[in-house]
């Protein structure tokens, strides 16, 4: 039966991560929300494996996180940096950081007195023990494979009686005048909405509809490999290791299977054989040696052509504010950062819960009102900030340290380190804003140059006093370098 010319209060277009979670939500409050996707098979993806506990924490307030949830999973502690060799183990921040941030679940997402519905709370499994999360004094993130994780996740969502599902691909965004009224999706008609969520990821076709410039960069690719059974340095953490090559990440996704994510240094996709022969001279000599044999395993299979690696652009993105009337991006259509700190789930869950949570406060018959609308996204822009300036700058600044693609940026790489080795503050203040749990603007600021500013006094040392008037020059053109990778991307999303 067609369904041309229906009337929803929300359409939602994409079933990633953040629009189930949206579609269930807004329905969960007594919207009619049509959600679309082209494609409702599993995919095969290598985003959105690794979820840091702010986006964990978001996932519990939006009534999702059983999601989680008999695929797997294997719980993250922290991470593990390794330098040429020489390794410090970070853990995450303590539970009393929760004091500070919004637990409670958002309007509508958990139905009171149904003991039945505990989306706020994952359950053990034959991966996650949840008697040894609560007595740790430490928040968790989660490790996944993708595809296992969005399946439950549109299964909860599809749950919901408001919802309905639609397989289709949206080919236009449909105008009354300037305002969004619908969309038209291909061989199936035109239905109509109040609003229409963009939420179709990293290749919006939409994204367009806010302005023309509203277009990610590109500055370097991740060729990602599947490690089985390989034994990693540290159990439950995420690995980063550096040294001359340009960072590589290793997390464990499944009890069998771990994701190596390389990092490329290339702004346009490299060929095959540039990428086997860069993964064999450059990566593989420089890898803990109880991971080399899966490597090697994984490598050979690319080359035989048995289970290729797959490349995905680092793209940044800093978000607009969404002020077309009837049309609102969120998720990777809206902002993007680049994937080194696994911060994407983080941010789009979080503007998910955030959303939600304000548009709550109106009926169904105001979704329509521009005005109110309108208001609403200028609050939610304002409110999303703190978070997504930490997350977004600091997954920059970050890759540009750890890339370390010139001499003063090799400084910067070592004194962060060292700065690592120090602890107490040191590690806690970093990986509070990692973690996403800590969402402090300032907090970025200072440890950044905190960590600058020791690099140079790590140099002053290393040179010694004869050394001293190069370590000075070196020094200075080290904080220019410093200022130069941070201040344009703060500015540009504080002030955006």
């Amino acid at each position: 039966m067609s369904q041309e010319n229906t009337n929803y209060d929300a359409i939602v277009i994409g079933a990633g991560v953040v629009g189930p979670c949206l579609a269930k939500c807004l329905a969960s409050q007594g919207r009619k929300v049509l959600i679309v996707e082209r494609e409702w098979t599993k995919p095969n993806r290598i985003v959105g494996e690794l979820m840091q506990p702010a986006g964990l924490l978001a996932l519990k307030r939006l009534g999702m996180a059983k999601a989680v949830n008999n695929i797997e999973a294997i719980q993250v502690d922290g991470y593990y940096v390794s330098y040429f060799g020489k390794g410090v183990t970070i853990p995450y921040p303590t539970k009393d950081v929760l004091k500070n941030l919004n637990t409670k679940p958002v309007p509508g997402a958990i139905k009171e007195n149904d003991v039945e519905d505990d989306g706020d709370r994952i359950a053990t499994d034959t991966t996650l023990n949840m008697k040894e999360w609560e007595n740790s004094e430490t928040v968790k993130g989660v490790a996944l494979h993708h595809g296992e994780f969005l399946m439950n996740l549109r299964e909860i969502c599809l749950r919901e009686k408001n919802v309905t599902k639609l397989e289709g691909n949206v080919t236009d965004i449909v105008y009354d005048g300037d305002r969004v009224v619908g969309v038209k999706v291909q061989n199936q008609g035109v239905f109509n909405a109040s609003l229409v969520f963009s939420c179709d990821g990293i290749y919006s076709k939409f994204r367009k509809q806010l302005a023309e410039d509203h277009v990610p960069s590109i500055g370097s690719y991740f060729i990602a490999l599947d490690l089985v059974d390989a034994p990693l340095p540290s159990k439950y953490h995420g690995h980063v290791l550096l040294g001359e090559h340009a960072p590589v990440l290793i997390y464990q996704i499944s009890p069998h299977h771990s994701r190596i994510l390389c990092a490329y240094r290339s702004k346009t996709l490299p060929k095959k054989q540039e990428v086997l022969d860069y993964l064999r001279k450059s990566v593989l000599p420089n890898l803990p040696d109880q991971v080399k044999p899966s490597f090697e395993k994984a490598y050979e299979e690319s080359v035989n052509g048995s289970s290729i690696y797959k490349a995905m652009p680092n793209q940044f993105l800093t978000a607009r504010l969404n002020d077309v009337p009837g049309f609102i991006c969120v998720g990777d259509s809206l902002n993007m950062r680049h994937p080194l700190t696994g911060g994407g789930m983080t941010v789009g869950l979080n503007d998910c819960a955030l959303l939600v949570e304000i548009l709550s406060e109106l009926t169904n018959e105001q979704l329509k009102d521009h005005n109110l609308v309108f208001d609403a996204m200028t609050r939610f822009h304002d409110e999303r900030k703190p978070l997504d300036v930490v997350i977004n700058t600091l997954s920059i600044a970050l890759y540009s340290l750890f890339a370390a693609d010139s001499s003063s940026l090799s400084i910067l790489q070592r004194g962060c380190f060292h700065y690592f080795l120090r602890g107490g503050d040191s590690i806690s203040g970093p990986v509070g804003l990692l973690s996403g749990m800590t969402p402090r603007p300032s907090l970025l600021f200072y440890h950044f140059f905190a960590v600058a500013f020791y690099s140079c006094w790590i140099n002053i040392k290393e040179k010694g006093v004869l050394g001293f008037p190069i370590a000075l020059i070196q020094n200075t053109l080290a904080l220019i370098t410093a200022c130069n990778v941070l201040l344009p991307f703060l500015s540009r999303e504080i002030f955006s």
